[in-house]
């Protein structure tokens, strides 16, 4: 759960575009407004372009804040609470939640399942996660699962921030079925899980969606999001919560004995092929994982490393989370969204505290001042003995941050390169990629 699903808004309102009016489906293309012209809410963390990840950068931002003992500032809480509509979905980003949701405003289905993660955690939303956890429900495919949008194929990623919503919410996933076929979220999140039929050193893996042929490939982003999710997890992994190091280990591939699988796997045992599979690609990285944007270098993927950690400390592979938390540290400031995105900050406080580090002396980085910062200032925090609400991390306008904000990720880019290249939005292996969602 990162900054991927920005990339996936970004698919989607491609795909809408293409088959309805223009309108603006990247950063950068034609709008009524850039975003530096627009008067962001002061409410809201990060000063870029809210449209397609204002929710999800809420979200990310309060649950990180939370996890560490922050009490986010008053109006940060209202304003992610506004901007669900009266049938209790999220979209991306409303500009003004005064005004009704409508036909023409889009539901967001991963927008809605982590301001659920986000509200059941800082506690005293109960009527309005009631009311996204139901409307989840009815918007369930047959499959079991979920799509970015409302209707849409499902995919691993939007299968898993929903199982995490559905966990936050006091929720069991295996009861909850679709009306047709009764499946459950976690039927459709084994059907993209990499078997017998795929090259070894991918079994075990999840793919983010079938081709048009029906073909899975290994897509990291979507395995790390798979495996916190086969464990019943939601974005708070607790540290030392796992299995003990080794046991995660065991069964690290599909069984294809005699050419077959065997018997289905549960989600736990899924699980735990999906982490072999993240710890073999994270060690064979020297500690990261690494994207490619089309026609370029391979670049170390740092958001979906933070993911892959998150992932390997839920499922008991402590030893190689810690490591790739230590490149983390090591590496992270290089990111481009380091210092300004309230999604990319928030992942990796979620990651170092997962994995048993301190989001405060993170390679001697204070990953919790800077994701304050980005925003209003907290109503309070560990240590610092105040009790104010309201005003600017910076000081100033209550946005925060510098003056541009990153939390788009570099796997937005992946998104518009496959888009272009494609003629299409919905693609892909990227929706996917890493940074934070």
């Amino acid at each position: 759960m990162s900054l991927r699903r920005t990339a996936a808004a970004l698919a989607a309102a491609t795909a809408l575009c293409a088959a309805a009016a223009p309108s603006a489906v990247a950063d950068g293309s034609p709008s009524a407004q850039a975003p530096a012209q627009q008067d962001l809410p002061s409410a809201l963390y990060g000063k870029g372009d809210p449209q397609y990840d204002a929710v999800w950068r809420q979200s990310t931002a309060l649950l990180a804040q939370d996890a560490v003992g922050v009490e986010p500032a008053g109006k940060a809480v209202e304003w992610l609470a506004g901007q669900q509509c009266e049938d209790g979905s999220f979209a991306s980003y409303r500009p003004d939640p005064t005004e009704p949701c409508t036909a023409k405003t889009a539901a967001d289905v991963n927008a809605t399942a982590l301001a659920v993660q986000a509200l059941a955690a800082l506690g005293g939303h109960d009527e309005r996660v009631e009311r996204a956890v139901e409307w989840l429900r009815l918007v369930q495919n047959d499959d079991g699962g979920w799509g970015f949008g409302p209707g849409g194929p499902s995919d691993a990623n939007s299968v898993s921030v929903v199982i995490g919503a559905l966990v936050a919410a006091g929720e069991d996933p295996a009861e909850v079925r679709s009306g047709k076929d009764g499946k459950t979220p976690y039927d459709s999140l084994l059907g993209f899980r990499l078997g017998c039929d795929a090259p070894e050193a991918e079994r075990g893996a999840f793919a983010y969606q079938p081709d048009d042929e029906g073909r899975l490939a290994a897509n990291d982003d979507a395995t790390a999001a798979a495996v916190t999710a086969a464990l019943g997890e939601d974005m708070l992994v607790e540290p030392g919560e796992g299995a003990q190091d080794g046991e995660g280990a065991q069964d690290p591939a599909p069984s294809c004995a005699d050419g077959g699988d065997g018997k289905a796997p549960t989600p736990a045992e899924a699980a735990r092929g999906g982490a072999a599979y993240l710890a073999e690609r994270l060690e064979a990285g020297g500690g990261h994982l690494r994207s490619a944007m089309p026609g370029a270098e391979e670049q170390p993927d740092y958001g979906n490393t933070a993911d892959a950690v998150i992932a390997l400390s839920a499922a008991g592979h402590r030893d190689a989370a810690r490591a790739s938390l230590t490149w983390l540290e090591k590496n992270a400031p290089k990111w481009e969204a380091f210092e300004n995105s309230p999604a990319a900050l928030g992942q990796l406080v979620l990651a170092a505290r997962a994995a048993g580090g301190d989001p405060s002396d993170f390679g001697g980085a204070d990953l919790v001042e800077l994701l304050n910062a980005t925003g209003p200032a907290p109503a309070s925090a560990p240590g610092d003995g105040k009790g104010a609400d309201g005003g600017s991390g910076d000081g100033g306008d209550g946005s925060g941050g510098d003056d541009e904000d990153d939390s788009l990720s570099p796997w937005l880019l992946v998104g518009v390169g496959l888009a272009v290249g494609a003629g299409i939005g919905f693609l892909l292996s990227g929706r996917g990629g890493g940074g934070a969602k």
